[in-house]
């Protein structure tokens, strides 16, 4: 049985999303849906748009094998509570896979069940993440992890997702493919695919890196190596590394090649430019090299995006 669980102000979709793909995988699959929406009390929820839902108490959780915790507006309170920390834990003691939507990995952050995992929530919030948790292997760039039994998504729609991995998991392929297909999704993303939002955000970089992301921007035909950056930031290339990944919440290496995919990206939608002279121009140098981060960042390659842009 799937638990959901919510608390005051939580994020209707971070819950309602994940629901669907359950409810539309479970009818796909011939089974009926067994799935509970927890909350420490039982009654109606008030989500952060006003909306409530129906839950059940704790006491309810005997039969649940998987738990998914929304995220949201209330989920620093719902993180502090030891009533609900408690109970997360005493699930993943048990055994139960348990599971973050967005800003929800502060309730598994807090419960300790993220220290020396590998995790991730929505890209506005890893530097507080970060700074707050210092044991979880933090990776911003990633739509959900998995870690042994301990699942995390980024924002929002991600937990779609999350959802449709776990169904993967425990329905089979084809289970997953007719509900994504119900559910009119365009592609079903893999879990190391980049957050699409954190390449937005280095678009317009600031802070104590912003002019060197904005000089790299302009200047992506040159290698843009480690070294050469802390030159310029005057830095050694080693505390450069450091403070960077501190201040950004990535390394070097990874937030450059984000700017090249969001530049080569523009290129290969906007203009009828050479898919070989557009990685040229964007530092992949090898076309085969920029299409490997083209799916890993939008699930398509080059070829793909330009047909999809002609075609809108």
């Amino acid at each position: 049985m799937i638990g959901i669980l919510i608390f005051p102000d939580f994020q209707l979709l971070d819950a309602a999303g994940p629901i669907s793909v359950f409810e539309v995988a479970a009818r796909c699959a011939g089974k009926p849906l067994a799935l509970r929406v927890l909350a420490m009390n039982a009654g109606p929820v008030r989500s952060s748009s006003g909306v409530e839902m129906m839950a059940r108490d704790f006491k309810s959780a005997n039969a649940i094998t998987t738990l998914v915790i929304a995220g949201g507006a209330g989920v620093a309170d719902a993180a502090r509570c030891e009533v609900t920390r408690a109970f997360v834990q005493r699930l993943a003691r048990r055994g139960v896979r348990v599971a973050s939507v967005c800003s929800g990995a502060y309730v598994l952050a807090e419960a300790g069940l993220l220290d020396g995992r590998r995790a991730t929530t929505h890209w506005g919030r890893t530097r507080d993440f970060v700074a707050r948790y210092p044991k979880v292997k933090f990776e911003p760039d990633q739509i959900f992890t998995r870690d042994g039994n301990v699942w995390t998504s980024a924002g929002i729609t991600a937990g779609i997702d999350l959802a449709l991995a776990m169904v993967t998991e425990d329905h089979g392929e084809e289970i997953a493919q007719a509900a994504a297909r119900q559910l009119v999704l365009y592609h079903r993303r893999s879990g190391g695919q980049s957050q699409f939002s954190s390449l937005l955000e280095l678009k317009a970089p600031n802070g104590r890196f912003g002019a060197l992301l904005s000089w790299a921007r302009e200047n992506l035909d040159a290698p843009l190596t480690v070294e050469e950056l802390a030159d310029r930031a005057g830095m050694s290339a080693r505390h450069f590394a450091r403070a960077f990944a501190a201040e950004t919440g990535t390394t070097p290496s990874k937030a450059i090649e984000r700017l090249r995919i969001e530049v080569a990206r523009e290129r290969v939608q906007s203009s009828r430019e050479a898919i070989e002279l557009v990685a040229e121009a964007t530092g992949f140098r090898d076309p085969e090299r920029m299409r490997r981060a083209f799916i890993r960042a939008f699930g398509q390659p080059p070829q793909a995006l330009r047909r999809a842009a002609r075609a809108g």
